[in-house]
């Protein structure tokens, strides 16, 4: 059994930028232990599997658009939501199997997500707003990320906002000391040539530290457009590779909008 595997890189302003996401699709399901082993095997932050057999709990799609079923994983589990590999997914879908189509919507874990492609062939991926609760600072992930918070958060990921990106940038975290998390830990401040910074750190699940964080925004931009006063922000993540988002709070929708390159194309050989 023969199974496609694209490796593009999305919210990637050069080459070598952006994070780089596994895209494979499947004729239909394959049992979770080998979607697991598969991930694990392509030693990316996630691998996105997409099939276009809906579940019945999906409903009724979107009209006008290709539709498909769409799951995570990170080397070590399944996962709710990740921005930049629907965002890959959305890019394979509409070069490859539907180059005359601009938009695709992916029945997911979270419900119904929507990628539109634009003229200047950028993408625009539409993910339901995520809101988050203040907090005070956890001792144990503040103590773990080495920085002195301003704020802290918590929502599906637990945001510690710090005073510059300079402390962003310069933060060492000590992935052994993080405690348990269902998801991430961001760390995120006012930028100083864009409107926010972040990092994002996920230990428990396998990503040390991701390289561009679609998901993450969905929960930061309403955030900061309350702090900042503005839903159109510029959001740049200060991983090693880096990248840049654009992005706008419309309703209880959170729009990013990024490149995406394709990086090789290759079949992985499976046992019948």
């Amino acid at each position: 059994m023969e199974v496609l595997l694209h490796r593009i890189d999305a919210f990637a302003d050069a080459p070598f930028s952006g994070t780089p996401a596994a895209v494979m699709p499947l004729r239909s399901w394959l049992p979770d232990e080998l979607l697991r082993n598969l991930a694990e095997g392509n030693s990316l932050a996630e691998t996105a599997f997409y099939t276009s057999r809906l579940p019945p709990e999906a409903g009724e799609p979107p009209e006008g658009r290709p539709v498909f079923h769409l799951r995570w994983f990170s080397p070590a589990a399944e996962i709710d939501m990740c921005g930049h590999a629907t965002l890959a997914a959305a890019a394979q879908i509409l070069e490859d199997a539907h180059p005359g189509a601009d938009m695709v919507s992916f029945y997911t874990r979270g419900g119904w997500v929507h990628v539109d492609r634009t003229d200047d062939d950028e993408y625009v991926l539409d993910l339901p707003s995520v809101e988050s609760v203040e907090i005070e600072p956890p001792h144990a992930l503040v103590a773990a990320l080495g920085v002195r918070p301003v704020r802290a958060f918590s929502g599906p990921d637990e945001v510690i906002v710090v005073a510059t990106e300079a402390e962003v940038r310069r933060a060492r975290p000590i992935l052994a000391a993080f405690p348990p998390l269902p998801g991430a830990a961001v760390l995120t401040a006012r930028g100083d040539d864009v409107d926010i910074v972040s990092r994002v750190f996920a230990p428990g699940l396998g990503v040390p530290e991701d390289s561009v964080t679609g998901s993450a925004h969905a929960q930061l931009v309403p955030l900061w457009a309350r702090m900042i006063g503005r839903k159109a922000l510029v959001a740049r993540q200060l991983s090693r590779r880096g990248g840049t988002l654009r992005c706008e709070l419309v309703g209880d929708r959170v729009l990013l909008l990024g490149r995406c390159r394709r990086y090789l194309d290759g079949v992985v050989t499976l046992p019948d």
